[in-house]
């Protein structure tokens, strides 16, 4: 599997001194964190539904970013892709493969409308 886009979170002044790095591929982003303990995250693509750029004054200063992401991983279902370099290039390339991803295993988005005036369980 070709590795797409690879990453670390950056320190506040941008350089890539932490213990997260981040790696994207054509089927799923693999989130690695820790040094004493390491945690090996992995999220499907088509399960991503939505993303969120975050850019602070002090961020984009230093040409950084940080991607919210909303998915159906049952382990995952909100993260962030903390303070990378270059986060709308990032963003947009995660957003194309997540669609690529999306039609190759068919899969639909679903959206799960409520509506608080009508939320109790009878059926009239």
């Amino acid at each position: 599997m070709d590795v797409r886009w690879s990453d670390r979170k950056r320190t506040w002044f941008g350089l890539p001194w932490t213990f997260t790095k981040y790696t994207l591929t054509d089927e799923k982003l693999c989130i690695k964190t820790g040094f004493f303990t390491t945690v090996e995250e992995e999220i499907r693509l088509y399960r991503i539904i939505d993303m969120t750029l975050k850019r602070t004054l002090g961020q984009k200063i230093f040409g950084l970013g940080t991607i919210h992401v909303c998915s159906g991983d049952k382990t995952s279902p909100e993260f962030d892709i903390e303070r990378v370099k270059d986060p709308s290039t990032v963003k947009e390339l995660l957003s194309d493969l997540v669609e690529a991803e999306r039609l190759k295993k068919k899969t639909i988005g679903r959206e799960v409308f409520y509506d608080p005036v009508d939320d109790n369980d009878d059926d009239d």
